[in-house]
């Protein structure tokens, strides 16, 4: 069975088929004369690997967005509080002060809601508040093993 709407699809496929074809062959004969030249000798970076990112975790249509933020020194919002979040987790190893440590913890917590809250994913990949009861219990059990 013989269907001209799809034949002349399939016709018109195929003729883009061969000028990328013939742009792929010119480019190729192209990079080969330039390293024949020996244009590509000189380059920044020879024989070092490639520095490729893998932006396949960012939706295609904010990629471009992205890279030009990154390009330019700017986290998004939520990384910005990760990095906020996981600097006062490393500063709450080296204090000793329980005032200090209580203060530190809740500005931990605050700002571990409001990354969660901001967050419009699933649950589980909420980041969990700590809590200074614990802290507090895990110190004194510490305290006693010393």
């Amino acid at each position: 069975m013989f269907i001209p709407c799809f034949s002349g699809a399939v016709q018109k496929w195929k003729t883009m088929s061969n000028i990328f074809d013939a742009f792929e062959k010119i480019a190729e004969k192209k990079i080969r004369e330039a390293m024949d030249n020996g244009e590509f000798d000189d380059l920044p970076g020879k024989g070092k690997p490639l520095d490729l990112e893998d932006d396949s975790h960012i939706p295609q249509d904010i990629r471009l967005a992205h890279k030009i933020l990154k390009n330019a020194d700017c986290l998004p919002p939520e990384l910005e509080l990760r990095k906020e979040i996981l600097s006062i987790e490393e500063l709450l190893d080296g204090v000793k002060d329980t005032k200090e440590k209580y203060r530190q913890i809740k500005k931990l917590n605050y700002l571990i809601m409001k990354l969660n809250m901001s967050r419009r994913g699933a649950f589980n990949l909420e980041k969990n508040q700590v809590y200074f009861d614990k802290i507090v219990e895990k110190m004194g059990k510490k305290d006693k093993t010393d």
